[in-house]
């Protein structure tokens, strides 16, 4: 599942995507692999794409499985282009990323092998976290070993702050209903500012920028397998560390949070990876990094309910605020945030206001 969706099919668009399936199952039917009549939903998104499972025809198993995955992603919104690149990149690396069995990047379809239907979320638990954080380090150390630069787009300021300003335009602005004073702005801007020095003076690697529970999937061999990377970019080394131990899905103990970050960075210095050589900088760093992706995410999930009518996400919002507080309340530099959210979730507007 993408954090960053496009705007929600209109009833025209939803006729087009009803023919879509109907080209998707002839491009399947095309290809001599899979019986494209069994195709049936395989997992939900942010955004344009779908999924589907079909069965693999009998003669064509063998080394591509029971089952294969189709993506449907409508073209102009969606382009395959950046996953087919980004999935040879993290290939390269040793990582599981789905395999590219047959392509038509002009119709925007995709066939690719099946990682299987359960996600790290389905499985974490107090007794499997420990092992389970472990894999998706070692992976995640892999994919940033193999970073150069120029090959992805930069995760450049102006791309951090679009992000950031979606907490004020849809968290605030719709969600909460509030407009922000001048007084207000500049409390949030100084905030903002902080943020923004802190991240773009970290050292850069590929980025996936959705590296949660959702998103990794469980595998007997080579686990985790690794989904949604379209959008990874080149930038900030803590993100996807944020990303996985601050995750908007689950939360777990500041405890495991610090022993898991602490690992990770003994092993990145390892390696040689470009990580703050301090851990209390590194895990400054680190939280930074969350604070930005959490604002983001707070302005993203409103924007989901209000705009795309998932309102879902919304059953998410009280973990990624706790995550917000708890962290602002720590550093000097953020602690404008915690007062500028207790004005704002005491405004006349916000009495008696739940989620």
């Amino acid at each position: 599942m993408s954090l960053m969706s496009n705007s929600p099919p209109t009833a025209t668009a939803e006729l087009a995507i009803d023919d879509r399936l109907i080209r998707l199952q002839a491009w399947l039917a095309s290809l001599n692999l899979v019986q494209s009549a069994s195709a049936r939903p395989a997992s939900s998104d942010a955004s344009f794409r779908r999924y589907f499972r079909v069965d693999v025809l009998a003669g064509a198993q063998g080394a591509l499985g029971a089952t294969l995955i189709a993506m449907d992603a409508p073209p102009p919104q969606e382009d395959v282009r950046p996953f087919i690149e980004v999935a040879q990149l993290f290939a390269a690396s040793g990582v599981s990323v789905p395999a590219i069995v047959a392509q038509d990047v002009e119709q925007g379809f995709l066939l690719l092998s099946d990682l299987g239907a359960t996600t790290y979320l389905q499985r974490l638990s107090v007794d499997t976290a420990a092992p389970m954080y472990s894999a998706a380090l070692d992976a995640l150390l892999k994919i940033q070993q193999c970073s150069a630069p120029g090959v992805l787009p930069e995760y450049d300021r102006a791309q951090l702050l679009r992000e950031l300003n979606l907490f004020p335009e849809w968290y605030i602005g719709k969600h909460l209903g509030v407009t922000l004073t001048p007084l207000q702005q500049a409390q949030l801007n100084g905030v903002f500012e902080a943020l923004l020095a802190n991240n773009l003076a970290q050292q850069q690697v590929y980025v996936h920028r959705d590296y949660h529970a959702r998103n990794l999937m469980v595998m007997e061999q080579g686990n985790p397998g690794i989904l949604d990377f379209q959008d990874a970019l080149f930038g900030p080394i803590t993100y996807d560390l944020a990303s996985l131990l601050r995750d908007a899905y689950v939360q777990w103990d500041e405890e495991m949070v610090l022993d898991w970050v602490v690992r990770y960075w003994q092993r990145a210095k390892q390696l040689g990876l470009p990580v703050n050589p301090d851990i209390d900088a590194f895990y400054r760093d680190f939280e930074f990094m969350g604070m930005q992706r959490h604002l983001k995410i707070l302005g993203i999930f409103a924007r989901l309910n209000y705009r795309d009518g998932k309102a879902i996400y919304l059953n998410d919002l009280p973990v990624v605020l706790d995550y917000v507080r708890k962290t602002a309340n720590r550093y000097g530099a953020l602690k404008p945030l915690v007062r500028l959210l207790d004005e704002l979730e005491n405004t006349p507007e916000q009495v008696g206001y739940t989620f």
